[in-house]
């Protein structure tokens, strides 16, 4: 069995990522204590609606569980909602957030539902074709700094960065059948924490 990682299961689009871990033959567990989230190798916050996920972490008082999570170099992957939750700066906003990631993100920046697109990209550390990405009301990263790296770019903006035990995309790849980005993560949580 593989790397116990769990995913966020408060609200948003968790279901999927589970899913997809399973397929990877991990440990996958939905978490919605403290102490289910600090008995983990890793974990997921997934997209969905970032200040009702903000809202619940901090209603369920789970911010300490999660700080000792990053504090220790386990991994953490946001996406989408989950990316805006750990990002340092909200564009224009002043709403929670952990804010362990040295990047700036925009809510909303891609547009409506309406406006939601599927696209290829070169990722770093990605073997193969590119991997496909589907954004839905996706925030764009419009500044990263300090150790934080773009790890893919659409439109010559950063839209998948790391930064040591952090991964935040502004993309759901659970969506869709790719599973290379899980794999990525996997593998982290695989190594020795940072």
């Amino acid at each position: 069995m593989g790397p116990k990682i769990g995913v966020l299961s408060l609200q948003g689009d968790f279901a999927e990522h589970l899913a997809v871990l399973s397929q990877l033959g991990c440990d996958p567990a939905p978490v919605k204590t403290a102490a289910a989230i600090a008995a983990c190798d890793g974990l997921i916050i997934p997209g969905g609606e970032s200040t009702t996920i903000g809202k619940l972490i901090e209603r369920f008082e789970l911010q300490p569980a999660i700080d000792g999570l990053h504090r220790a170099g386990s991994p953490i992957f946001g996406t989408c909602a989950g990316l805006i939750l750990l990002a340092k700066d909200i564009v224009g906003s002043d709403q929670w957030r952990l804010g362990y990631l040295d990047a700036a993100v925009e809510r909303n920046a891609y547009g409506r539902q309406v406006d939601s697109f599927e696209t290829t990209l070169d990722v770093v550390g990605v073997e193969g074709a590119p991997v496909r990405a589907v954004f839905i009301r996706a925030p764009a990263i419009r500044r990263v700094w300090g150790d934080c790296e773009a790890l893919a770019e659409f439109d010559g903006q950063p839209v998948l960065v790391r930064q040591r035990n952090l991964l935040g995309g502004c993309f759901h790849p659970e969506l869709i059948g790719e599973t290379r980005l899980h794999e990525y993560f996997v593998d982290m949580c695989r190594r020795e924490p940072a």
